[in-house]
């Protein structure tokens, strides 16, 4: 079982997986205005930890948004087989400036067994369980573009609404009596294009779905 979260050392168990990454036909994203790049592909189909490629370019903080037992929308009831599950969603920052929103969704019943170890990460990466145990497998990334009106979109584009923006920003904006709309300008738009893969480790399934903040497309995606 996954007792022991433990930071990685070596390279990642799911490196030698072959990807495939696919786009699903969708309306417009969330704001309307920001494709695919060339950079931000390569971020949707980078293999190993996204944690660890984030560290490249500055300090990374977890922050815990939301953690219990939910009912999963139709796309994670398909992939777990189960109506509801424990959901944990949690916003990645690189110096605080808000990057990734991710969302890892997992059967009641694994929760109880080898993925229990989910419910004591806190505030240390998921990536911490996913790519440190060797029985753990990663099924193939599948990039998808969040729309406004679907489950992952609106609920993402909520939460991310309510976050707050990194330190400078709030300096340079007085963000603590500046209106919701203010607060938004300063966060920088909402994630568009996501990717989501499964992960089992003793045939019990786990999904993670991960939103990219459109300026990490303008970062490099470097190996790590």
């Amino acid at each position: 079982m996954l007792t022991r979260p433990h930071v990685p050392h070596g390279p990642s168990a799911s490196a030698s997986i072959p990807l495939r990454v696919t786009r699903r036909r969708a309306a417009s994203c969330l704001d309307g205005r920001q494709p695919v790049s060339p950079l931000l592909r390569q971020w949707l189909s980078a293999p190993g930890s996204l944690t660890a490629r984030l560290r490249l370019h500055g300090r990374v903080r977890v922050e815990v948004l939301d953690q219990g037992r939910r009912r999963l929308w139709p796309q994670e009831r398909r992939a777990l087989g189960c109506g509801v599950g424990h959901v944990r969603e949690v916003v990645l920052r690189i110096d605080e400036r808000p990057a990734v929103w991710a969302r890892s969704s997992v059967p009641v019943r694994a929760v109880k067994g080898p993925w229990q170890a989910i419910r004591g990460l806190g505030t240390r990466p998921l990536a911490e369980l996913l790519f440190s145990h060797r029985a753990v497998r990663r099924g193939p990334l599948r990039a998808l573009r969040l729309t406004a009106h679907g489950p992952a979109g609106s609920h993402m584009a909520r939460q991310w609404a309510r976050l707050h923006p990194a330190a400078d920003a709030v300096a340079a904006g007085d963000i603590s009596a500046s209106p919701s709309s203010s607060r938004s300008s300063l966060l920088g738009p909402a994630p568009c294009w996501a990717r989501h893969s499964l992960f089992l480790h003793h045939g019990q399934p786990l999904q993670v779905l991960e939103a990219f903040a459109p300026w990490v497309g303008l970062l490099g995606c470097r190996p790590c």
